[in-house]
């Protein structure tokens, strides 16, 4: 575990530089008596490292030392074949930069890294888009990527859901995130920052001027704030209904997460038939009468009205097409 930490502490002073010997505890989670003793180890090592006492100070490498001992455990090694997304890389431009990568990484692990990693390659697939969806072109992506990367203004035509469907746009890129194997853009609009799907943009151009990123934007904080709000829009209202116990496994199956937890968390005990009283979620009184439908005879909604109607009226029509 020490020699594991000391590599740690190296390779992060490496790495980023100046740090102070709390940061490096926090980081190593150890105390900073403990960082004390492993800098000194260091010292007697013979690695060049120096700190500098003060507000301001801090240990560092000197200027131009750097080790080539990377510290990768069996499991880290294995973990980086896992980690790669070939369809996004490729989609960036960047497939080739991917695999060569992996090959010269693969040179420089030790033998039997090496083979353990091979035989993660040969017996592992990555695959992030969902079941049953078709590729989405996402032509604009390389200069998508190129924007967000130089902080480079650009202006996009871009189709939203909502009329007018084709509106103007002038970003300031933040950032790309891949969900489901979908590509998303977060960016500055005006005095807002949106999220925009990249198979949407129409059209790009960069523009001369550029921007400075906020130094205090955390993309992956946005991105999960971003989630929790869009998921309570969807949910605006609750319906009531009953379910077999077909019912109930129908549910679980062809239900988004939301909707099965709250089924779990509401559910009443079983009736005398045997069926089940739960409360769950709804986006719309459209959309919900389609999904409990695909769950068939085996539910009853009971509420709202306005739902139970729609339920029933789809059933009738039904009735009367194939009668």
């Amino acid at each position: 575990m020490r020699a594991s930490r000391l590599v740690s502490l190296l390779l992060l002073l490496q790495t980023r530089g100046r740090m102070t010997a709390q940061e490096l505890a926090d980081r190593l989670e150890v105390s900073v008596r403990t960082i004390y003793r492993d800098v000194e180890s260091l010292h007697t090592a013979g690695i060049p490292l120096y700190g500098d006492a003060g507000p301001k100070g801090g240990y560092q490498l000197l200027d131009g030392y750097r080790t080539r001992l990377t510290g990768l455990t069996t499991d880290e090694a294995e973990s980086l074949f896992l980690a790669g997304l070939p369809g996004p890389a490729a989609e960036l431009g960047l497939g080739a930069v991917v695999t060569a990568a992996q090959l010269k990484l693969m040179a420089a692990l030790p033998i039997e890294l090496r083979d353990r990693a091979g035989r993660i390659q040969e017996r592992f697939h990555l695959d992030a888009p969902t079941w049953y969806r078709d590729p989405q072109p996402v032509t604009h992506l390389p200069a998508v990527a190129d924007a967000v990367w130089n902080e480079r203004v650009v202006e996009v035509r871009y189709r939203r859901w909502k009329a007018p469907q084709e509106v103007d746009r002038r970003l300031e890129p933040y950032g790309l995130v891949v969900k489901a194997g979908l590509w998303y853009l977060v960016a500055r609009s005006g005095d807002q920052v949106r999220t925009y799907r990249v198979s949407q943009i129409l059209s790009l151009h960069p523009l001369p001027e550029r921007f400075t990123r906020p130094g205090d934007f955390d993309l992956a904080a946005y991105w999960q704030a971003y989630l929790a709000e869009f998921e309570a829009r969807l949910r605006w209202g609750e319906a009531v209904v009953r379910l077999s116990p077909q019912g109930m496994r129908l549910l679980a199956n062809l239900m988004t997460p939301g909707v099965v937890a709250a089924a779990k968390e509401t559910a009443q005990p079983p009736d005398d038939e045997g069926w089940t009283r739960v409360t769950v979620p709804i986006e719309s009184i459209e959309h919900a009468a389609g999904e409990f439908l695909r769950i068939g005879t085996d539910v009853e909604v009971l509420a709202p009205a306005e739902l139970r109607e729609r339920v029933a009226a789809t059933a009738a029509e039904l009735t009367r097409r194939y009668g």
